[in-house]
């Protein structure tokens, strides 16, 4: 096949090997950053594939116009904001890099349960602000717990493989059967709540991961826990949360990721600030970062020559 005749919108930036690479493979590149949903629409069907990152849905009204496209290609880890199962049988092949920024999250989850368990951003603002507590800020040793991660994907894989020099024990449930190994132990649901200490969550977002941590799911942890979430915001509920936290159910929190991002991870809501979400700002125990445990120098280049190495792959025979 002539990939000169393969025209590629780029509709988000990034890194730039993406493009050189594509260029230097013989596809014919084309940017549109700024424009609009409904102007990227009327213009799709002139395009053989798109690269995207969170600008907008790409949903069944986009994908009928797009008459030309074989392939989206998101540079990231899922491929929620795109109605795959249409573009699928649509014949369109999809695209996403949750291997480029694996590595990436891991060590931010690991950061982030590091910094809980010895109240490092705690204790770095009180010295900052001219106090000096120890006692106040005696720390917890991972070694001896239970690290429970739900989702052993790429991103939980990773955490598990960062975790093997804590002497710690690690137990993983999916909903694939078969998906131990070296570094964790596949349980049931109902076992990982029996058991873990910590639960770090690595799912996609999909109906069955929406809002799945509430106040039921809570509850069915026989001990208090800390939790560390990488994956998507809505797979928790906030205001549960916040009750199990106040309550000690919870003993801290890392959230990468919250329920009121919007769809292109780059805002928050706009207006009046939710309660639970003021409490989260306010609580010592709560650690809050904006969507970037994948989001590293390394994993920017890693996740386009992942985009640009599936998308040769299509191409290849």
């Amino acid at each position: 096949m002539n990939l000169r005749n393969i025209k590629i919108l780029h509709i988000d930036s990034n890194h730039p090997l993406l493009w050189e690479q594509l260029q230097q493979a013989g596809f014919q590149n084309e940017a549109d950053f700024t424009s609009s949903k409904q102007e990227i629409e009327a213009k799709i069907e002139n395009y053989h594939g798109i690269v995207i990152r969170s600008r907008f849905k790409i949903d069944k009204a986009f994908l009928d116009k797009a008459i030309n496209l074989q392939f989206i290609a998101r540079v990231g880890a899922g491929l929620e904001s795109i109605d795959c199962d249409y573009a699928t049988a649509k014949g369109i092949h999809l695209i996403a890099a949750p291997e480029g920024n694996a590595n990436a999250v891991g060590e931010h989850a690991i950061g982030m349960l590091l910094s809980l368990f010895n109240n490092l951003n705690k204790a770095n603002n009180e010295v900052k602000s001219g106090q000096w507590k120890r006692e106040a800020n005696r720390g917890h040793e991972l070694e001896g717990k239970t690290i429970g991660i739900i989702g052993y994907g790429n991103m939980g894989k990773s955490f598990a493989k960062k975790l093997r020099g804590f002497d710690v024990t690690v137990l993983c449930h999916d909903i694939l059967p078969n998906m131990s190994d070296a570094n964790a132990t596949q349980v049931s649901l109902s076992e990982l709540q029996e058991r873990a200490d910590v639960l770090s969550l690595h799912t996609p977002w999909t109906p069955e991961t929406d809002k799945m941590i509430n106040a039921d799911f809570i509850n069915q942890f026989k001990k208090p826990f800390w939790l560390i979430n990488t994956a998507r915001g809505n797979s928790v509920v906030t205001a549960d949360l916040v009750e199990a936290l106040k309550s000690g159910k919870i003993l801290g929190v890392g959230l990468d990721v919250l329920e009121y991002e919007k769809l292109s991870f780059e805002t928050l809501f706009e207006g009046e600030k939710p309660a639970a979400f003021e409490y989260l700002l306010q609580a010592e125990n709560v650690l809050l970062t904006p969507h970037i445990a994948g989001w590293t120098f390394e994993s920017h280049q890693k996740l386009a020559q992942t985009i640009v190495d599936k998308i040769k792959g299509i191409y290849a025979n």
